[in-house]
């Protein structure tokens, strides 16, 4: 509706037709899950037995789940009492990690597909992601001896409905979760955590709702606001106007997902997790996601991995590794199926994930020949201080990067482009989804996968 204001009636109303009723929305949204975070942190510095706090952190997981999911919270309840079952019934099992994952997987399949409709079971697919994660991380410490011995049963429950991270994540081994439940001292620092957490939340999630979607016409007027006034900004013909578009949806897209990493990093830390100790020096620095790194990205492969840092590190650590022993790009492509999967039977983040796996492999290997044949400072992460290379802050180099982070832009742009705000991927058909996603691509020329393709043959041309 705001879309069809005159440029200084939209900032008239900008305050209070979306930025209040956004934020608002967002605290009530989680107040109650805050409330009960905080409660679990404190509970927990009493000194009272570990069967108690973990017996706390379930009834409180559980509660936050009957709140956001109601009754259809069984359905996560059931993948947790599966994964403890087998577990338990493989606990002198050398690769239960392996096995545990393709019965979760079979399981979300299944669920998806049969158990129930698709609409609540999407509603649900962070939370079921967030079990699953947990689960096999923890199988895959037990067969690497991270982990002793299979926890009890009011252990592994309390680490899978850690109240902190069962909603809105983020992903935390077995071994953080024992030490949140040590119950640290209360700290400013802890405090100064949890609040620019809160608030980097928040003004994410108003960036994404009252920002991104509005961007061209008010924030940055491309076209002018003339044309804004004779509504007719969204009939605008021409490439350029396609690719504006697809940044909006893009940049509308990423927010949200900074918005969730941002609370997530709120509602952990707030219950007590998230901390490095050194030297008896404790710091509160649990980092989720890191937006500079993917809106101004040196390459794509850093966009993946500041995309949802713990998530990517437990890709890294518990799918990557595994599969590196079938050569670096089965492992790579694995990596992404697996996440693929993770995420749910969707057509769009399916192609997204996969198309991303060629993306950043093409890269990196590209990137990988071309700093070897100019012994220069051009790979997909920056080179450390003590590098071999022979051309490092030469202008050129400089340049080579700049193209490379403007093709990773293009990149993003083009992804995200099928992330459109106005569609709901929940309540949508997923034929509907498959032909918005190849659409949206369509529009843009398909243009991300044949510079990917121009990519490889120039690499193999290199080689």
């Amino acid at each position: 509706m705001m879309g069809a204001f005159s440029r200084q009636r939209f900032f008239q109303e900008l305050p209070l037709g979306c930025l209040l009723p956004t934020a608002q929305q967002g605290l009530e949204q989680v107040w109650q899950l805050l409330v009960i975070c905080l409660l679990c942190r404190l509970l927990w510095m009493l000194g009272l037995p570990s069967f108690v706090k973990h017996l706390s952190t379930v009834a409180g997981g559980f509660y936050t789940l009957y709140l956001f999911f109601e009754l259809h919270m069984i359905w996560v309840v059931l993948l947790s009492l599966l994964c403890y079952l087998f577990l338990f019934l493989c606990r002198h099992s050398t690769i239960r990690g392996t096995f545990l994952s393709i019965t979760v997987l079979i399981y979300l399949l299944l669920g998806e597909l049969h158990m129930m409709d698709t609409t609540n079971w999407h509603k649900m697919r962070g939370s079921q992601m967030v079990v699953a994660m947990k689960a096999i991380s923890l199988a895959f410490d037990l067969d690497r001896g991270v982990v002793a011995s299979v926890p009890s049963p009011i252990e592994f429950m309390g680490y899978i409905y850690f109240v902190g991270t069962v909603i809105f994540g983020p992903w935390i081994s077995f071994n953080s979760y024992k030490e949140a439940l040590e119950g640290r001292k209360l700290s400013l620092a802890w405090l100064w955590k949890v609040s620019v957490s809160w608030v980097k939340s928040q003004v994410c999630l108003v960036i994404s709702n009252c920002v991104a979607p509005y961007l061209f016409p008010y924030f940055i007027p491309v076209y002018g606001d003339k044309l804004l006034r004779s509504g007719k900004r969204r009939k605008i013909k021409g490439m350029l106007s396609k690719w504006l578009l697809a940044y909006e949806n893009t940049m509308s897209f990423h927010f949200s997902n900074y918005f969730v990493g941002y609370l997530s990093e709120t509602t952990a830390t707030l219950a007590g997790a998230g901390f490095t100790e050194e030297k008896e020096n404790l710091k509160w620095d649990m980092s989720v996601t890191k937006p500079l790194c993917v809106e101004f990205p040196r390459s794509m492969v850093e966009v993946v991995t500041s995309w949802n840092l713990p998530m990517s590190r437990f890709l890294h650590t518990y799918v990557f590794r595994s599969a590196l022993r079938f050569g670096v790009f089965s492992a790579v492509m694995v990596t992404y199926a697996a996440s693929a999967l993770l995420h749910g039977l969707s057509f769009h983040l399916g192609a997204v994930l996969i198309s991303l796996g060629f993306i950043t492999y093409i890269e990196h290997v590209l990137r990988k020949r071309l700093a070897v044949i100019f012994s220069a400072c051009i790979l997909s992460r920056k080179c450390p201080p003590g590098c071999s290379h022979q051309n490092k802050k030469k202008r050129w180099v400089y340049l080579i990067n700049i193209a490379f982070s403007a093709l990773a832009v293009l990149h993003l742009t083009y992804l995200g482009s099928v992330f459109n705000s106005s569609v709901d991927y929940t309540e949508e058909e997923e034929d509907d989804i498959t032909h918005h996603t190849i659409q949206k691509w369509s529009e843009l020329s398909w243009t991300s996968h044949w510079v990917t393709f121009g990519c490889w043959v120039f690499y193999r041309l290199v080689l």
